[in-house]
């Protein structure tokens, strides 16, 4: 007699089923985007809790309000120094992994930005 009970499969395996398995083209891509969109969160979040608009923020980056909306809501490829500005404009501390083939090959601790001014 067939079962009528569901198997419940955990995040990483629908992950796998419906993106890619770790490893494929595909699923770079979707962790890629992933990373940006978390980027974006992150710098509205920041942003919010220091009761600053888009607008105050783009100001202090050089950048217009839309640059800002479209850095958060991960609508353009932000160029790596205008992202630097925002963390530093929000005087926020960043961290930087560079993984190679599984392996981290470099690893900063915290990254003052706003100490680069």
């Amino acid at each position: 007699m067939k079962s009528d009970r569901l198997r419940t499969k955990s995040l990483d395996e629908m992950i796998n089923i419906h993106i890619g398995e770790v490893g494929t083209e595909k699923r770079e891509a979707f962790e890629e985007e992933l990373r940006l969109d978390v980027l974006g969160q992150t710098i509205k979040k920041i942003r919010e809790d220091k009761h600053l608009t888009q607008a105050q923020l783009g100001e202090l980056v050089g950048v217009k309000k839309a640059q800002i909306s479209k850095l958060e809501n991960h609508l353009t490829d932000a160029r790596f120094e205008t992202v630097l500005k925002v963390f530093r404009a929000l005087n926020a501390k960043i961290n930087f992994n560079v993984v190679l083939n599984q392996n981290v090959i470099a690893e900063s601790p915290a990254l003052q930005v706003a100490a680069e001014q």
